[in-house]
């Protein structure tokens, strides 16, 4: 029945609420006259950037414009099937229009992506609880997760900075993403994840739960206006850790640099040169102070900031429960899914969707 409501609806109809058709050809005019400006392409950044944006727009317009042709024919051949009563084509148009809508519903997030940093590449921070080797354990966990859904979307990452618990997993890691509107797509991932399991740590095979921080921020580009006064800056170096073997450092090669004003601190230790693991110490620190500013405009955003301070209970966005029953629940926007192996295997997209699409409508 629902397929049949869709059929006789007009291929419009269907796509106009989802693809803001004019405002995306306007983008793309605006995107043509920059760099149709002398001297556009001696400005790197630039170039970059509007490249970028004109490529997600033109792959949006071209999605909406094949998906309107797709449900216009289809439309066509279902009113033929119906006249005739052939009833083998009416249901092959029904699953038909699944895959169509289907399609529609990955090139509609898409669409939402149109903040003003969404198409900045990301660093992700995960950092342990309290509760020692148990809350290390799932902050390893988290950042597997994240990778693994890093290498399934293609998007490029280097750990930046990492520090290992004492027993298992790690007490945090900094990781440096590259991929097409990372930052939209991540920043509702922002905010403490709870785990409620059996703990393998523990001989008396007790319930446990384990809290970890997640924090997105935009990588941002070197022409952000940005001012860093040295004189608030505490500049710290020391031995970079590792696992052994050839990646031991025996030199303070690695750098930690606390902004003393904000409190904010950066950290990285995946060069061998103390020189390159600065220069890239100071790009987290300019995007950071960056974020900070945005975040200070916006009351929601500084909240969330807030809840960052305290890893534990009353602040989780969302919950991932492997015992006694199997569940993982965002706890904004109530998405569900009742098999917590896969989504810790990576396939996070029903979250990542629903968080865009609630950050979206609470504008």
């Amino acid at each position: 029945m629902s397929q049949y409501y869709q059929l006789q609806k007009s291929p419009w109809a269907i796509l106009g609420g989802i693809f803001d058709k004019e405002n995306i050809e306007t983008k793309l005019k605006e995107l043509e006259q920059i760099s149709l400006k002398e001297n556009f392409w001696k400005d790197k950044n630039l170039v970059k950037k509007t490249v970028k944006q004109k490529k997600i727009f033109e792959n949006i317009l071209s999605a909406y414009k094949e998906s309107l042709r797709d449900l216009t024919n289809l439309k066509d051949l279902y009113a033929l099937a119906s006249e005739e009563k052939d009833e083998d084509t009416i249901q092959d148009c029904n699953k038909k229009i699944d895959q169509i809508l289907s399609k529609i519903k990955k090139s509609e997030i898409n669409c939402f992506l149109s903040g003003e940093n969404d198409d900045y590449d990301i660093y992700l921070e995960i950092h342990a609880g309290a509760g020692g080797t148990e809350s290390q354990d799932w902050a390893d966990m988290l950042r597997r997760m994240y990778m693994k859904w890093f290498d399934k979307k293609k998007f490029n990452f280097e750990i930046i900075s990492e520090h290992k618990g004492e027993e298992a997993g790690i007490k945090s890691s900094i990781i440096k993403v590259e991929g097409d509107y990372l930052y939209g797509l991540m920043k509702s991932e922002s905010g403490v994840h709870r785990l409620v399991r059996i703990s393998p740590f523990d001989s008396g095979a007790r319930r446990h739960t384990s809290f970890a921080s997640v924090w997105v921020y935009p990588a941002v580009e070197d022409d952000i206006n940005i001012k860093i006064d040295e004189k608030d800056l505490r500049i710290d170096t020391y031995r970079s850790s590792g696992a052994g073997g050839q990646h031991v450092n025996t030199t303070d090669s690695a750098v930690r640099i606390t902004h003393i004003p904000t409190k904010i601190v950066v950290q990285c230790q995946n060069e061998r040169s103390q020189h390159k693991n600065k220069e890239t110490c100071f790009k987290m620190l300019k995007a950071r102070l960056y974020e900070y500013q945005m975040q200070k405009k916006e009351e929601e955003n500084q909240k969330e900031l807030t809840s960052k301070t305290d890893i534990g209970w009353g602040h989780q966005i969302r919950s991932y429960v492997l015992q006694p029953y199997q569940l993982v629940k965002d706890l904004r926007n109530k998405t569900e899914s009742t098999n917590p192996t896969s989504i810790l295997n990576g396939n996070i997209d029903q979250f990542i969707e629903e968080g865009i699409k609630n950050k979206k409508w609470k504008k």
